[in-house]
């Protein structure tokens, strides 16, 4: 299955490692502990600080049957499968991103954040996966069940020090990549790009392992996987490196209260700069929808988008605010024609 793959490591010293971890080496970086966690969680729940939220969403749904996307060899296809788990189709390799078809994204099945819509489409729809890229190690990105489902055929992309996690799985088909790394799999290149974030699995392992966003270099497509993300001056950076790129995926979702969110969740409006500094033609919103994380309503990310994008004066054709399921063509003569595969 692999043509080629090497592996190039970056020369620049790893300012975002230390002794025990990773961590964000941005000025603008405001870490939040603990104690900060428990004050949004708890103390402002006691002191009834409970946003007000509905008990249900009218989310629509593609019934996706997946059988354009088990055929299809040529086209660059996005799926939105659901949060941040997209089927990315260029150059005959199918990619998933932080893939998550659990009904709650938590250690355990019976409590935690539940699933307010299903995955886009079926998991046995899904044509072969080649790749699987893993932003970090949070539940809502890297979910046990899912991964044992995949197997050991698909490659995984990891940030570093996530390899146990695998290895624990019986899963041996991986690469750990640091901040600047690539790696190339049948003539498309892999980088993993910084993000401004954190990791855990439980109170014990804060920052044990990197956490990072990714670009997908395509013979004729690049694509930007932003994982989880605050704003930060990255986003310049990674476009002088690699961009511009056709489609930028984005996070928009859980940034509400924005006292504790902002170092490591955008927000709408931050996404857009974030998109504009990336120098993407095409913005596909992520991390939204699928499962309540925050304060806002599940619906209000979108929403806020549309109002920064009026704000900005900006083409709206430019920002694919898929459905839980849709599928889109990528014309690289021509972005703004869309191609929507749709029942």
């Amino acid at each position: 299955m692999i043509a080629s793959l090497s592996l190039a490591q970056s020369p620049l010293a790893p300012e975002h490692h230390t002794e025990e971890g990773f961590r964000n080496p941005f000025p603008t970086y405001e870490d939040k502990d603990f104690g900060d966690f428990l004050q949004w969680s708890l103390v402002d729940r006691i002191k009834g600080n409970k946003p007000d939220k509905p008990d249900t969403y009218n989310f629509e749904m593609y019934e996706n049957d997946g059988q354009y996307l088990q055929k299809n060899q040529t086209e660059f296809t996005i799926t939105w499968v659901g949060h941040s788990t997209l089927l990315v189709q260029t150059d005959g390799l199918n990619i998933l991103t932080d893939p998550i078809w659990s009904e709650r994204c938590s250690p355990v099945q019976f409590a935690g954040p539940k699933r307010y819509m299903p995955p886009g489409i079926r998991f046995e729809s899904l044509p072969e996966i080649d790749i699987v890229i893993i932003s970090h190690n949070h539940y809502d990105h890297l979910d046990r069940l899912t991964i044992e489902k995949l197997g050991n055929k698909p490659l995984y992309l990891i940030p570093l020090k996530i390899g146990a996690f695998f290895e624990d799985l019986g899963i041996t088909n991986y690469e750990e990549l640091d901040w600047w790394e690539s790696i190339t799999f049948n003539g498309v290149e892999f980088i993993c790009t910084p993000a401004q974030h954190f990791s855990n699995r439980s109170m014990f392992d804060r920052n044990k392992t990197l956490w990072s966003s990714w670009v997908v270099n395509g013979k004729n497509n690049r694509f930007y996987f932003g994982g989880d993300t605050g704003y930060f001056p990255g986003f310049t950076e990674i476009a002088e490196r690699y961009g511009p790129f056709d489609i930028a995926a984005i996070p928009i979702g859980a940034y509400l209260p924005r006292w504790f969110m902002a170092p490591v969740h955008l927000s709408p409006e931050e996404a857009v700069q974030a998109f504009l500094d990336l120098k993407a033609k095409i913005f596909i919103p992520i991390h939204w929808g699928t499962f309540e994380l925050a304060d806002e309503p599940l619906d209000q990310p979108p929403e806020a988008l549309h109002k920064e994008i009026k704000r900005r004066n900006l083409a709206r054709d430019r920002f694919w605010i898929l459905k839980h399921g849709e599928t889109r063509i990528y014309e690289h003569a021509e972005f703004r024609k869309l191609s929507i595969v749709a029942p």
